[in-house]
């Protein structure tokens, strides 16, 4: 059995890692183009800002690793070309400028995602920079060193944590995107203005309801950047606009979004049977709205890639879906949300209610007990939960997690009420936080008038 994987992403590493342990006997060639990998790039703004010393810990496998399972991994060397017919790939190396083709049986496509770059005049500068990979972090730092100023275009994640990083740093920050609001696909506005308060009253400038038309440079450099609402000088920018899938190879040969996301069933198959796919250059089945969606995280990445691992032979597990659960810690605040945002169940044409509580953590009778802000959002007709956000300057991010598997369950916000949570008064109160939610939620129960025979 010939598996071909094309990519070493996060899906990529554990689709080879777990196949390779299950199936010892099958002859697996990985062609990966970049130098490295399985980089973790979420810990990207994590090792600008210092936090993270060592950047060896941001990788968890390595091609001897591979080899150690028996695994052939062709790094530089990039695929130009897939035949699902024959069954056939055409093959670069980037070193040595040879090509040749290759032959599988079974093709593992995990080829991950890229920053999505405008085309505006003068992008072409230097000092305009991506956040993606290893290589690009270690030029954010080495070029930040002689930055004063640094904008930050995209408030998305990404974003957001370059921006703390920069400014504990020292620099002059900007922030520009095109919304009104910083990470407004993840959180409600009761969230995002507490947040942008805080980026305030540090400094950061927040240019939002702004769209870049273009930039303008010095001695080749960047030096300007021109918005639809005013001009901003910098030294240095970090474009985190969003990520695109890269599926070029396999365009008009199996089913896509029309972003490009493949879109493959619950056993991580596209629509050619013998090719599979996942992580970031798919589509998932996102439980909240029972629809295909692009949804780029690590955590979808890695499981889909271990799926790969057990079906490929045979369907054998099926794919549960993904309520798109994500954290970030902003400075002294914990945030984390699941599912839908209620802006976002409006906006896909959704019945929404959506509770919201700001509460004591734990008994006020402790030394602290920090505020917690949550918010449920439920369907108005089932009160199926769709969504919820969360943040606290005590780390209770994990309730997310229980809130994601209410969801992916289908449970109703009443039912959430009376979940059997423990307590005790280090952690929490009688009644658990996410109880009180599901319990203000509860509709008025009217009082009927007895009824006399």
């Amino acid at each position: 059995m010939k598996i071909a994987v094309i990519g070493c992403t996060h899906a990529g590493t554990a689709a080879i890692v777990n196949t390779a342990k299950l199936y010892p006997e099958a002859q697996i060639t990985v062609y990966e183009r970049n130098d490295n990998i399985s980089f973790l790039s979420c810990g990207i703004a994590l090792y600008v800002g210092g936090v993270v010393k060592d950047p060896e810990g941001l990788f968890y496998s390595s091609p001897q690793q591979l080899a150690d399972l028996g695994v052939t991994t062709k790094m530089l060397h990039e695929v130009t070309s897939v035949d699902t017919q024959t069954k056939t790939l055409h093959v670069r190396n980037l070193e040595t400028k040879e090509e040749f083709t290759d032959t599988y049986d079974k093709l593992i496509m995990t080829t991950g995602s890229w920053p999505i770059i405008p085309k505006l005049e003068g992008i072409e500068l230097d000092n305009i920079l991506l956040s993606k990979n290893y290589n690009h972090s270690n030029t954010i730092i080495e070029k930040a060193k002689s930055a004063k100023r640094i904008t930050v275009v995209g408030a998305g994640y990404i974003g957001i944590e370059l921006v703390e990083a920069f400014q504990m740093s020292g620099k002059e920050v900007t922030l520009i995107d095109s919304m009104d609001r910083i990470l407004n696909k993840y959180l409600d506005e009761q969230f995002t203005d507490r947040i942008e308060d805080s980026l305030q009253q540090r400094g950061i400038k927040l240019a939002l309801g702004q769209t870049v038309n273009r930039f303008e440079g010095q001695d080749g450099k960047v030096a300007k950047i021109i918005t639809s609402n005013g001009e901003y000088e910098t030294d240095l920018v970090i474009l985190c606009i969003g990520f695109r899938p890269n599926t070029e190879l396999l365009k008009g040969q199996v089913d896509m979004l029309p972003n490009g996301a493949i879109i493959v069933n619950d056993y991580m198959q596209t629509s050619q049977p013998d090719i599979y796919a996942a992580g970031d250059s798919c589509a998932i089945h996102y439980n909240p709205t029972g629809k295909h969606a692009y949804i780029p995280l690590a955590t979808n990445a890695v499981r889909m890639g271990t799926l790969i691992a057990r079906n490929i032979m045979e369907p054998t597990i099926p794919y549960m879906g993904t309520q798109g659960t994500s954290g970030i810690k902003i400075y002294e605040q914990n945030i984390a949300g699941t599912g839908l945002t209620e802006t976002a169940a409006k906006d896909e044409g959704m019945a929404v209610e959506a509770v919201t509580i700001e509460d004591s953590y734990r008994p006020e009778f402790m030394p602290t007990a920090e505020k917690v802000l949550l918010k449920v959002v439920y369907e108005r007709e089932s009160r199926r939960i769709v969504g919820a956000q969360l943040m606290s300057k005590v780390d209770l991010t994990q309730s997310m997690n229980t809130l994601s598997v209410c969801i992916q369950n289908r449970m109703t916000v009443d039912q959430l009420a009376f979940v059997d949570f423990f307590f005790q008064p280090h952690y929490n109160k009688p009644w658990n936080f996410l109880n009180t939610a599901g319990l203000q939620a509860l509709p008025a129960v009217k009082r009927q008038e007895a009824v006399v025979l």
